[in-house]
């Protein structure tokens, strides 16, 4: 009697038995690793190779031995891009409409990719790769990104053997919230002693490879290498910045001609593509003071900088690869997660989280911008300058949003080296591409739940075959409300976000170009081809419904300013009280992030023990040196301090000293609809201060902690990190709450309390 196992068969006898104990599929052989390189807001004329004066040698190197693309296209945003690009699946489908701090509660906003659309290491893991993750993940909801978990939708939860990186959006690069695996840990240097997160990103990338080749070297691997640069904020060791000084001085106006014309020369633009003229957004570069200029041209250095030094670790990934004689064997993808970013605002921040700092203040400071005191975005004029040729920006779905540069190294197929393919492209056609080239299907079901077809496709002909006719016909795009559809040659567009107080999505009025012939999305046809605009617009509701678009986010990031506070009144539905017993250790507690980050009023209540007056330490903190507030007790007294931008401080003191022993303390925030803030603060329900707001802003690293303050000080002048609390920590309540009256009616309730 034999019962059949794959390929072997058990016998009565171990003699008459043939097992074949390999439970995965099997792979071709010799299967290509694969990596796939991410950057974060680099627009399409940022790097070297697409036109750029910026110093790019490693990836104009890779861009020299594989192919440039330049009808390449992204989702114009970047937990959605991730989710596209790990998928294969259109973001929505996948479940993420935007950012992953977007919880609608809705298909399209779940807060983690769906368990029907599997990441490419979750495939691959299948048929036998390691698969490995570095750097920005931001695919997970925040309320999920403590040490408790849930871990399901972390990158180990999502198919990665290991991970080693930050959850989050945004990330300061010499001080990062670092995961390992499933871990929250401390990074294992300072930035004095040289800590770079970009960096300590590529060793570890490194130290997997080479763990994994040493003990398997005929087992493939997948790499995720997703760099924070060049995402605010732009950091960089000083050395690379100085590097730039003084090579933009001539403005975003003059550069933009010039990488332009660059562009031109070298090929990566059509010759008959036009500049389109600057975004109306952006101040003529002549029109800015001098100190201005100064300004703006030092956060586009720290920017080059930065550039720069992340090719150089990219470099060394790859020389990595080449000296163990993988990188031949290894299919390299290099992309952007989006179009350049205009976040900085028309004069750039030295602290994004801060908003405009005044002149004086950042010409003081002018040499700090790019280091661990600065968290600093270059203004919107650059982001121009750096999607050139295109219009607009990150989050748009013009071209200045979603065509942003990919470059491709596998020499086994493409054997025209430094050659520009120019076929229309989309994010999730990527990792379709790369099991078409490995060999092998999709499978049907993963971990028990049956997965969806991939909404890309292919385009491994596009390797083989330089003059290949496109085989992508339609594509649709939507981002907060800004829509598009692609259709061979034509794309109509809208730009519903300029419609800042919620329009309706009914009248806005629909843009056309023949991107065929009009590269650039220079001029809008479409009063003279009404009905191609008709038939685009039709197609448009077609694919979003099959795509799972609707409902639709509106407006900017955070919708329009009802939307917004529709969003958060849904996350504290769910997390209106909070309760943390008997702290024994500093705990994250990063479930505040979208309820107190966007400004909610709320409660802090602990109940602490001392047995020695000289026992202090942080009770909570919400941010960093950048931006947040801190709850702690110093000096014998209970104190808040409120801290903007890093640069204004605004405190609280008890007027008494604290009793020993067991007591009550608490602060209150009363947030009003014009974002004036009544802070009080008690001890043992005996109000021991106040404080008025002009304006609170908790806009900050959603760094929230019980028992500490993790990080940088968000207080520096009182205290440093970590200022654990040093008496016990019976219980800690956390509660928030809406909107309340107008400060008006709050301040004539105050005096009428006298």
């Amino acid at each position: 009697m034999r019962k059949l196992i794959k390929e072997g068969y058990i016998g009565y006898t171990q003699d008459e038995t043939r097992c074949e104990y390999n439970s995965k599929e099997k792979l071709p052989n010799n299967s290509p690793n694969i990596v796939y390189i991410v950057l974060d807001d680099l627009g399409f004329a940022q790097l070297g190779c697409y036109g750029s004066n910026i110093h790019t040698p490693n990836l104009d190197r890779l861009a020299k031995e594989g192919l440039r693309y330049n009808n390449f296209h992204t989702t114009a945003i970047c937990s959605a891009t991730r989710a596209s690009l790990l998928t294969g699946m259109n973001h929505h489908t996948a479940g993420v409409n935007a950012t992953m701090e977007f919880l609608t509660g809705h298909n399209n906003g779940a807060g983690h990719v769906h368990e029907d659309c599997a990441t490419l290491a979750e495939i691959l893991k299948t048929y036998g790769y390691a698969t490995f993750a570095t750097g920005k993940w931001h695919l997970v909801e925040h309320t999920e990104t403590t040490e408790a978990g849930p871990f399901d939708n972390w990158p180990l939860g999502k198919g990665f053997d290991k991970f080693y990186g930050f959850l989050q959006a945004q990330m300061d690069q010499y001080h990062p919230r670092l995961v390992q695996d499933n871990t929250l840990i401390t990074p294992p240097k300072t930035p004095e002693e040289g800590y770079h997160f970009s960096e300590d990103i590529t060793d570890k990338a490194i130290s997997y490879i080479f763990h994994e080749k040493a003990v398997y070297p005929e087992k493939p691997f997948f790499l995720y290498l997703a760099y924070g640069a060049m995402h605010a904020p732009h950091h960089a060791p000083k050395e690379y910045i100085e590097k730039y000084k003084g090579k933009f001085d001539s403005g975003w106006d003059e550069m933009r001609k010039e990488w332009f014309h660059r562009q031109k020369e070298i090929g990566i633009i059509p010759k008959n593509a036009e500049l389109t003229p600057r975004n109306k957004l952006v101040k003529p570069w002549d029109s800015l003071s001098d100190q201005e200029k100064k300004i703006a041209a030092r956060y586009m250095e720290a920017f080059a900088g930065m550039l720069e030094h992340t090719d150089v670790q990219i470099g060394r990934l790859i020389e990595y690869l080449r000296s163990i004689g993988e990188l031949d064997n290894t299919v390299v993808v290099f992309l952007s997660d989006n179009g350049a970013s205009a976040e900085g605002g028309a004069l750039g921040t030295f602290n994004n989280y801060g908003g405009q700092a005044d002149q004086d203040f950042v010409l003081e400071h002018l040499d700090e911008i790019g280091s661990p005191t600065s968290y600093n975005h270059y203004p919107i004029g650059w982001a121009n300058a750096g999607n050139t040729p295109f219009p607009w920006y990150k989050m748009f779905t013009y071209s200045g949003g979603v065509k942003d540069p990919m470059i491709i190294r596998y020499p086994k197929l493409a054997k025209d080296a430094g050659a520009i393919r120019s076929q229309y492209h989309h994010v999730s056609d990527i990792t379709p591409t790369m099991l078409d080239i490995i060999g092998v299907d999709k499978p049907e079901e993963i971990k028990g739940v049956k997965q969806k077809p991939f909404s890309g496709i292919s385009f491994k002909y596009t390797l083989e075959e330089p003059d290949a006719v496109d085989r992508k016909h339609v594509q649709y795009y939507e981002m907060l409300g800004n829509r598009a559809i692609y259709k061979d040659g034509w794309k109509a567009i809208v730009n519903h976000s300029q419609n800042r107080s919620g329009g309706r999505f009914e009248d806005d009025e629909w843009e056309l170009y023949h991107v065929q012939k009009d590269y650039s999305e220079n001029t809008d046809v479409a009063k003279e081809y009404p009905q191609k605009v008709k038939e685009l617009e039709k197609l448009w509701y077609i694919e979003a419904a099959r795509a799972g678009v609707f409902p639709m986010l509106s407006g900017t990031l955070y919708g329009s300013p009802e939307q917004a506070q529709s969003l958060i009144e849904h996350v504290v539905k769910h997390e209106r009280f909070e309760e943390y017993r008997d702290i024994i250790e500093p705990i994250d507690i990063l479930r505040t992030f979208f309820t107190v980050l966007n400004n909610h009023s709320h409660a802090v209540e602990a109940i602490v023990d001392r047995s020695d007056k000289k026992q202090e330490g942080v009770i909570f903190s919400l941010g960093n040196q950048f931006a947040g507030l801190s709850f702690y007790v110093i000096h014998n007294r209970l104190k808040f301090t409120y801290n903007l931008g890093g640069r204004q401080f605004s405190f609280i003191e008890s007027e008494q000293e604290l009793p020993v022993g067991n007591i009550k303390v608490s602060y209150r925030i009363k947030v009003h609809k014009d974002l004036s803030a009544f802070v009080e603060l008690f001890v043992n329900e005996q109000k021991q201060g106040e404080l008025v707001l002009a304006h609170l802003n908790t806009n900050s690293d959603p760094v929230a902690t019980v028992g500490a303050n993790k990080h940088t000080s968000v207080v520096p002048h009182d205290y440093e990190v970590p200022f654990i609390f040093q008496g016990e920590l019976k219980k800690v309540n956390l509660i928030v709450d809406g909107y309340t009256t107008t400060m008006e009616q709050e301040l004539q309730e105050f005096f009428q309390r006298d």
